[in-house]
């Protein structure tokens, strides 16, 4: 049992944990403290800005996303925790997108779900500190609640905010983030610097200038919001610029110079079910079963049949305007949902059928 007085032992802890972590497969974990209070001014700015758009939970929760021990009542540290994903080499991605047939879907969803994945192995990190020094208040979490993740993240030196607003570090970007919210004392981590330096390269690629400043991202114009956020109709100014990205986009990932050297993700992450470049031909003519099916113990399925039906319809639309596109859109005129109707009517207007 640690004393938890004693500095000594609590890094001796902290180093422990640490080397559990990695036996787990996280890439690196760190200890952050609980000051947040820049965090949550920009928090602050952005949503006075509305450019979290439909995403309403974003300020429901008030200051428990930026205060941890308003979260989870007695929290002094974060462990955090960061796992790649990447599932395969960047060039293949680049060749799906530049596919207009295929429907592309962001790296991070075609493996299994990464929240079911990352908080398992959060609770077997807490398990075994149980382990090691008796009974302690903790709580898993994977964007799963209101938690800064990438301020905390940051903190604790797993990398830097890069103009994109990702987190990234000299391997990339490609990782997802997870906390274990505790009541140790722990030592805190220190961050590291920015090394984006002069690059603009995420701002220039954005297929909707949704970065509109470094550092600043207008959601209300992402491709990941718009095609996952987005509940109603997609805005028609928007359309054509989503090409065939059907679920998230990877754009300003894949032309980060620091992506050179990225990892290859963990194998929970390697994609399932042919969905790292099937045909939007295919896609569009699953039934809802064979959505269900298809996407069962996947990230994908949060956004339902119908949204899935409506990123398609999109993509098609975009698509070159073979017979298989126009009948599989032709299809799905009669379509008892009116927001699938209505992208399938704006594609064949695209091809000129509408």
């Amino acid at each position: 049992m640690y004393p938890f007085h004693d500095p000594d032992n609590l890094r001796e802890l902290s180093e422990l944990i640490k080397a559990w972590a990695s036996q787990l497969g996280f890439a690196h974990a760190a200890i952050s403290d609980v000051d947040l209070s820049e965090a949550e001014g920009r928090l602050g700015d952005w949503l006075n800005l509305n450019f979290h758009g439909e995403m309403a939970y974003m300020a429901r929760h008030g200051s428990r996303r930026t205060r941890p021990g308003e979260l989870h009542a007695g929290t002094v540290r974060v462990i955090t925790v960061h796992m790649d994903y990447l599932p395969e080499s960047m060039q293949n991605a680049r060749r799906v997108l530049a596919n207009p047939q295929a429907g592309y879907i962001a790296r991070y969803a075609l493996g299994r779900d990464y929240h079911r994945v990352i908080r398992r192995k959060l609770q077997k990190l807490a398990e075994r500190i149980r382990a090691e020094v008796g009974p302690f208040g903790h709580r898993a979490f994977c964007d799963s609640a209101p938690v800064m993740e990438k301020a905390l993240a940051q903190k604790s030196g797993h990398g830097w905010l890069g103009k994109h607003t990702n987190l990234l570090n000299r391997h990339g970007s490609w990782f997802f983030l997870g906390e274990l919210y505790t009541d140790l004392p722990l030592p805190p981590d220190a961050p590291v610097g920015d090394h984006c330096g002069s690059c603009t390269a995420c701002l220039d690629i954005c297929p909707t200038d949704a970065i509109v400043a470094p550092y600043q991202l207008d959601a209300r114009r992402c491709i990941s919001y718009l095609t996952i956020e987005l509940h109603g109709a997609i805005p028609i100014p928007f359309r054509r610029a989503i090409g065939n990205r059907i679920f998230g986009c990877d754009d300003c990932q894949l032309v980060c110079p620091w992506n050179r050297y990225a990892r290859l993700g963990q194998p929970e992450f390697t994609a399932r079910h042919g969905l790292d470049g099937a045909s939007l031909v295919e896609l569009f003519l699953w039934d809802e079963e064979e959505f269900a099916r298809r996407t069962e113990g996947s990230a994908i399925r949060r956004i339902g049949y119908l949204r899935w039906l409506r990123n398609i319809a999109v993509g098609l639309g975009n698509a070159p305007a073979t017979e298989g596109v126009v009948r599989a859109l032709e299809g799905r005129r009669g379509h008892s949902s009116e927001l699938v109707r209505e992208h399938v009517e704006w594609a064949l207007g695209v091809h000129g059928g509408g």
